[in-house]
């Protein structure tokens, strides 16, 4: 199966800081994989980086055949391949659950309006909000709200789904919906990479799961081989604080 995300020899220095620090990854089509590590481990760092939020001291990464590192390279069409859901949903507080959804294809697909809410109608849909596109994000859950981001990221029909810890600012009752959400993207075949410590969904739709510490990685395998039998010391700490 070709590569989707291939990371290669990844740098970023923060000053004196290393926060990636050789960082070499390749992530198959439809995979899933779960990156965790300790705070300032770099795994938001290296994701930011793969649609070039963060721009790498050196390395290189590419989606699909395309260079994300190349400065020369059209980082809109990059952008459009790769959906990104953050922690804080960032949406539009003066827009709709519709109109945060509707805007990127409106304004950079020049698709049409009525396009645009047909698609957006089937993704709230999707998402367990079908009746609740005329809502703002104040009339919204933090639950709702970050099923919304998912949505708008589907909206552009990415290649790639990004998610930096997406159910972290959740309260608990809140987590099971978006992460049933992530689920079924997995179900389907979407490419996903998650910043995340929700073992249980790490168990239930991750193919692999890798640990970064320092800037590097540490050890990757299946949920099973890196939460049941890890074979670093260093993995086998930080487990023992988050299971």
């Amino acid at each position: 199966m070709e590569n989707r995300i291939t990371i290669k020899d990844a740098l970023k220095d923060f000053g004196i800081v290393k926060a990636l620090n050789g960082v070499d990854l390749t992530i198959k089509k439809g995979e899933v994989v779960l990156v965790i590590g300790p705070s300032g481990s770099g795994k938001s760092t290296l994701l930011r980086s793969v649609n070039r939020l963060e721009s790498l001291t050196s390395g290189q990464i590419w989606i699909d055949k395309d260079e994300v590192t190349d400065p020369r390279g059209d980082i809109r069409k990059i952008r459009e391949e790769v959906g990104m859901v953050f922690q804080d949903f960032n949406l539009f507080p003066h827009l709709t659950a519709m109109q945060n959804i509707t805007l990127a294809p409106l304004t950079v697909k020049k698709i049409s309006k009525a396009e645009a809410e047909k698609e957006g109608k089937r993704l709230l849909t999707m998402v367990g909000l079908g009746d609740r596109g005329a809502s703002y994000p104040a009339q919204l859950s933090g639950g709702q709200k970050q099923r919304v981001a998912i949505a708008r990221a589907l909206a552009m029909n990415p290649k790639v789904m990004l998610f930096d810890e997406p159910t972290s600012a959740l309260d608990p009752e809140m987590v099971k919906e978006v992460l049933d959400v992530m689920m079924q993207l997995a179900k389907d075949g979407m490419t996903m990479m998650v910043v995340s410590h929700e073992m249980g969904f790490a168990r239930a739709a991750a193919d692999r799961v890798v640990f970064m510490d320092e800037g590097q990685i540490i050890e990757t395998g299946t949920p099973e081989e890196v939460f049941d039998t890890p074979r670093e010391e260093r993995t086998m700490k930080f487990l023992k604080h988050i299971l």
